[in-house]
């Protein structure tokens, strides 16, 4: 990379960078986590979205008062987001920046060298 106000280059390798083993194992850490909660929560958003239309006297099911199952499994969704997201920034917090923190320092470390 070229710095526009010196013109010096960078000593940076971002591409070997990107294939060294401690960013390819951010990027796992990521991407075991986020694909198996991506994979869950769109299998349970569109049986819900498939119950509603397919099984309405299901959905219709009265559990208390006018609370049915239709409206306990939608409320279910929004818990069901909240969870997840506080998951990842649990999982980010304990996992993903420590790693990606070190990353940064160390690059930023060469950058200041160069």
């Amino acid at each position: 990379m070229t710095d526009p106000s010196t013109g010096a280059r960078s000593a940076i390798d971002y591409i070997a960078e990107e294939n060294s083993p401690r960013f390819r194992e951010l990027k796992r850490a990521h991407r075991s986590f986020v694909f198996p909660l991506a994979v869950f929560f769109l299998v349970w958003y569109f049986v819900y979205v498939l119950l509603a239309g397919w099984a309405p006297e299901f959905m219709a099911i009265k559990l208390i008062g006018d609370f049915n199952v239709g409206l306990l499994i939608g409320l279910g969704q929004f818990v069901t987001t909240f969870a997840i997201t506080m998951a990842y920034v649990r999982f980010a917090n304990r996992r993903l920046d420590p790693m990606s923190a070190a990353i940064r320092e160390d690059l930023e470390k060469q950058e200041a060298g160069a």
